[in-house]
């Protein structure tokens, strides 16, 4: 089945995609670095998907689709994560009057053209409050599906919980599928809960720890001082300062150093009790916190913030999948995103592959 990604990232979608058996025949994506990690993967896998790394408003779907041989009404699903920060509930929540809100009518703009037989939209849950001209809750939401029906789509939606589904992350995203004409898409039910839900009527597992997730990985590789780029395949690197491990060295597994009452102003400096996910040490029988863009989490048991590596495992990418560009320092800034938010803003590859195999489920049942 062919497929096009819009706001590739750094691919995580794509690989769950791919995964769950479509053929992904273009990636765009603004990044460079997440640009250059698309590239790789291609060359390692040898896909032979176009790669763009350009704006996705300078590109022209009709061109795109001479350009890989595609008619209208051909292609079987479209799909992309959009930028979230206009939406998130951690940001300002600017909404459309943010330059990159409008970015999210953009797969709009292809849908139109390309008539895909399916769309998946990934966005954070705080789309479905955003307000829009008339200062009303959900107005943004509420327009965008208007804008799908208009274009002969009929939606359905869900917030999904990434922990639901065995990944080790409480990570939740809101998940748009849109069919042309009636749509009998149904969302997959969920696997895994949290250990008290699971001695119930209908099985499932419990949520899968981190600890799972980063064993075997090693001693990390330690971050040369003043150097932004590390040329390290693995990104198995620490970026801990030293002051920040003397910080989390006070913090038990599980807790966060704003709760530590009893240390001195010297090592809470600037914190207050509603900084949670400051210095948050995970742990080892528990999911993750959602990875973000603006903070990483500490290692369970060393006293040191978590590799890039270590969060593609909570993410769920695989070993031989290598992100290129910076692994930024916790006191520098690099152009572009860093390894750490390459992974934070991409969706969970296991979880994008169950969604893609309901889809595909989907699709074959319309060909009966």
């Amino acid at each position: 089945m062919k497929s096009i990604s819009l706001f590739s990232g750094a691919g995580g979608m794509d690989i769950g995609i791919r995964n769950a058996g479509f053929n992904v025949l273009a990636e765009i994506e603004f990044d460079e670095h997440c640009a250059a990690t698309l590239q790789a993967a291609v060359e390692r896998d040898n896909t032979k998907t176009k790669v763009i790394h350009a704006d996705i408003k300078t590109i022209n779907p009709s061109v795109l689709m001479s350009e890989i041989g595609l008619e209208a009404g051909e292609l079987d699903l479209l799909f992309g994560g959009p930028p979230c920060q206009s939406f998130s509930l951690a940001g300002k929540q600017l909404g459309l009057c943010d330059k990159r809100g409008p970015l999210l009518f953009e797969i709009i703009r292809f849908a139109e053209i390309v008539q895909p037989k399916v769309i998946l939209l990934e966005q954070v849950k705080g789309l479905l409050s955003s307000k829009g001209e008339n200062n009303r809750r959900g107005e943004v939401f509420e327009t965008f599906l208007t804008k799908l029906e208009n274009i002969g789509y009929t939606p359905k939606w869900r917030v999904i919980m990434a922990a639901d589904f065995g990944i080790p992350q409480l990570r939740e995203r809101l998940f748009v599928v849109a069919t042309r004409g009636r749509n009998g898409f149904q969302f997959p039910e969920r696997t895994h809960a949290p250990v008290e839900e699971c001695g119930g009527l209908f099985a499932l597992e419990p949520y899968v720890g981190i600890g799972t997730a980063i064993n075997g990985l090693g001693k990390p590789s330690p971050k040369v001082r003043g150097q932004t780029v590390y040329d390290c395949e693995d990104s198995h690197v620490d970026v801990t300062p030293e002051r920040d491990r003397e910080r989390i060295a006070q913090v038990p597994e599980g807790s966060y150093l704003a709760a530590q009452v009893h240390l001195g102003e010297e090592l809470c400096r600037g914190l207050t009790p509603k900084d949670t996910t400051k210095y948050l040490r995970l742990h080892r029988g528990r999911p993750s916190n959602t990875l973000r863009c603006g903070e990483i989490f500490f290692h369970p048991t060393e006293n040191r913030y978590l590799t890039p590596r270590e969060c593609m495992r909570i993410h769920g990418y695989p070993d031989d999948y290598y992100l290129k560009g910076p692994i930024r320092s916790r006191t520098g800034t690099v152009r572009n995103l860093d390894q750490h938010r390459q992974i934070a803003n991409s969706v969970p590859p296991p979880l994008a592959r169950i969604l893609g195999t309901q889809i595909e489920r989907y699709l074959n049942e319309q060909d009966l």
